[in-house]
């Protein structure tokens, strides 16, 4: 069977922005699978109690390291990566989840903005991958799922910064799929909808209405779905639409 029920049992998950709404709904469906999870996102308290909420429903034994990163901290983000293969030895599942959203005018948007929209989108990223994807190399197994946006593909007024930082991690992961695929890595660009997040109310300022917004657990179930694959079909490219687009 390509699609089994234990594939996922006691693989290293790694996942960026794991307490935000889409992160920590990916935490949840993961620990579900019994996968052993290293969470990282800028509050230490948020993901102290997120671990908590894991803890109380899940009645396996699996390993939840947590530790709070400025990502955008170069220094901070190298040795997040070594503490990570220190704990768990190698990473199996990459998830870059964490994402930074900005409505402005390009005339309101400065230089600084751009930088730091592109290095948390886009570098952060890029270095994960090409840290974490040498076991997987090595181990002629893993998954990179990189969390983009319906933005990837498109652009809208007030979001230049965003949608660049996205188009550009498309381009990533179609680059990396293709170089990755031969040691069996599986590298997949997911691309959502708006979603019911704190980032999905900096949505609403461009006039979308919240209410038609995809719920993230959904999303979360559709990504965990995904990786649960491991015979010879692959998603190289997910796109996520809302029934009702306003």
């Amino acid at each position: 069977m390509t699609l089994q029920d234990n594939i996922l049992c006691s693989k290293n998950v790694f996942i960026t922005g794991a307490t935000g709404g889409l992160g920590r709904a990916l935490a949840i469906e993961y620990a579900k699978k019994e996968c052993n999870l290293f969470l990282t996102g800028r509050c230490s308290f948020k993901l102290s109690e997120l671990k908590k909420e894991i803890d109380n429903f899940i009645d396996k034994e699996i390993d939840i390291q947590c530790r709070a990163c400025d990502l955008r901290d170069e220094s901070a983000l190298y040795s997040l990566i070594k503490f990570a293969k220190d704990t768990f030895g190698h990473i199996d599942i990459l998830i870059n989840c964490a994402g930074t959203f900005s409505v402005k005018s390009i005339e309101e948007t400065t230089i600084e903005q751009y930088k730091e929209c592109i290095n948390l989108n886009l570098t952060v990223p890029f270095v994960l991958i090409k840290e974490f994807s040498k076991e997987m190399v090595f181990n002629k197994w893993g998954q990179i799922i990189n969390i983009a946006s319906s933005s990837a593909y498109g652009g809208a007024p007030n979001t230049s910064i965003y949608c660049a930082s996205k188009h550009g991690l498309l381009g990533l992961s179609r680059s990396l799929y293709k170089e990755l695929n031969p040691y069996n890595v599986r590298v997949i660009c997911v691309s959502p909808g708006s979603i019911k997040t704190s980032m999905g109310r900096e949505v609403e300022k461009l006039g979308q209405d919240f209410d038609t917004f995809i719920e993230p657990t959904e999303v979360a179930k559709y990504v965990v779905c995904n990786s649960s694959f491991n015979g010879n079909m692959i998603s190289e490219e997910i796109r996520l639409n809302r029934m009702f687009i306003q």
